[in-house]
């Protein structure tokens, strides 16, 4: 990932209402939420929420899918990875058993 890259995503998380979304759509799993029902479980309106929800897709941190009628929304694991990488990079000198996907392992157990 590039600098501007990254940047654009940070940027793009840098609101309170889209780090809501994301950590919403990270509880609801890779099924996702229909548009509407996270607007109802963040109390926003329909067009403030769809706003938040392309500049999320925009950045490459969530997905949207059509079902039928309705937008489903899911948080994109591996552009969220792909930020924790560029963060860690060189982390440690990039010593790999202290940093990268081992973090998050040692801080699970």
């Amino acid at each position: 990932m590039e600098t501007n890259e990254a940047s654009a995503r940070f940027s793009a998380l840098a609101q309170p209402a889209r780090l809501e979304i994301i950590r919403l759509l990270v509880k609801a799993g890779p099924s996702g939420k229909p548009a509407g029902k996270i607007a109802d479980a963040l109390s926003a309106p329909a067009p403030t929420m769809s706003f938040h929800l392309k500049e999320l897709v925009r950045a490459g941190l969530i997905l949207s899918r059509k079902e039928g009628r309705s937008v489903i929304y899911a948080a994109d694991y591996g552009g969220m990875r792909d930020l924790v990488d560029f963060l860690l990079a060189d982390c440690c000198q990039g010593d790999k058993r202290l940093c990268g996907p081992y973090v998050i392992k040692e801080i699970a157990s």
